[in-house]
This record gives C-alpha cells, structure tokens and sequence, in this order.
C-alpha cells in the first residue's frame, strides 16, 4: 500500500526562529498535539501543544526552548501498521515524514491512518474473533491457518495480543458457519480458549456436567 498519497503540507512547519506566540496560535487553530520544527529541509524534531502552553514569555523564539524538542517521525515507505506504532509511541496524533534521504516531506495525520486501517477486511468485514493461547514453543502462525481453513473457514486476519516467556496469545478474525469446529479444532491443538462463545459446545458439556454434580451433592 502506497501511503504518500496521505502526506499532507496543511500546515505550515516552524522554525527555532518562530516565537513561541506563533506555535500556539497554530495549535490554537488545528487540533493536533506536535508541530514539526524544520530547518532547510531537515526536520529538528517535534514541538508539543501541551509543552507551549506552559511558556509565559511567547515572545521568545522556538529556540530558546529547543530542550523541548522531541525527535520522533516516520519514513515514507513506512506501512500502516508501523505507522499505528509510531503515533501510540509518541502519544501524537501528528507525525513528521522524512524522505530516504532524510528531507522533510510533510506529516501524516492519524485521523487519516484510522481510517485507511478501517477500511482493511479484518476490521470491516463480518466474523467472529477467536482469542486463544498456546506455549510458545508448540505456537505456529502457520498451524493457526491450517485450523481454519481445514474446517472450511476464513483467515480475516490476527495478530499476537500477549506474549509472556512462557505463552503466546492470539486474536484471531475468522468468517465460517460453524465457529464451534474451529473452536474444538484449537482445543485438539492444544490451544487454550480465552473467549467465550454462547455456540460453544464444550462449554455447554463442561456446565451440564457441572449442574448435574451440584444436583448430585444437593441430594
């Protein structure tokens, strides 16, 4: 997927000789948290809305608070998913792009990034989402897969929730007709079943058995 299409130039970058003034009245006018400071082309870092609020005399220039400069941005090949890191890292919703050549190019918005990752089939499209864990050593992305699609199912996508040293857990987006297959599949594979399904036969078995112990004791 081609991103520099999402690059925008809407506003304009600062500069150390920038006051202060102007930085808040950019952010008075956007609501983003950072703004980038650029240099002839080569970007300084990102100045934050929250930090500009705080400086009383916003007569002085950008840099005499370039302390407050955080560098942080993205390459303009970077993938989505990478760019979803890199806004929650830097708790932004702005994000600088630099060239290969390391030129500043422009930002990446996040609203646009939410949107472009919502348009994806594992987001948009109708399915049920499977969590389910498994020691690391026996987990295998590709027997993940395998279960699926050997039950007659679709892939809509997953992705690691949790990792400890000694589990991996995973989410996974499946479309089938029959979810409790699959279900049961995961369990003959040793997978342990996080969520919980009203379909879930095994479940259904496990609370039967269990009320007619509770009856039994009860006599």
């Amino acid at each position: 997927m081609n991103l520099k299409e999402y690059i925008l130039n809407e506003i304009k970058e600062l500069s150390l000789l920038n006051s202060i003034k102007e930085a808040q009245k950019l952010f008075k006018g956007f609501p983003i948290t950072h703004i980038p400071v650029v240099e002839n082309g080569q970007l300084l870092g990102c100045i934050s809305e929250s930090d500009v609020q705080t400086i009383e005399d916003n007569n002085a220039p950008i840099s005499e608070h370039s302390h407050l400069i955080d560098f942080f941005f993205a390459v303009e090949n970077v993938t989505v998913l990478e760019l979803v890191k890199l806004f929650a890292d830097n708790d932004c919703n702005m994000l600088p792009v630099l060239s290969n050549e390391k030129k500043y190019l422009g930002y990446f918005e996040l609203s646009d990034i939410l949107d472009l990752f919502s348009g994806s089939p594992f987001l948009y499209e109708n399915g049920v989402e499977i969590i389910a864990e498994k020691s690391n050593k026996e987990f295998s992305a590709s027997e993940v897969t395998q279960i699926v699609e050997s039950n007659n199912g679709k892939v809509l996508g997953f992705y690691i929730s949790n990792e400890t040293s000694d589990s991996t857990q995973i989410t996974v987006k499946v479309s089938s007709d029959d979810v409790n297959e699959i279900i049961q599949t995961f369990r003959r594979y040793n997978y342990n079943i996080i969520s919980q399904y009203k379909d879930d036969f095994y479940l259904q078995d496990l609370k039967d058995r269990s009320d007619y112990l509770q009856k039994y004791l009860d006599m």
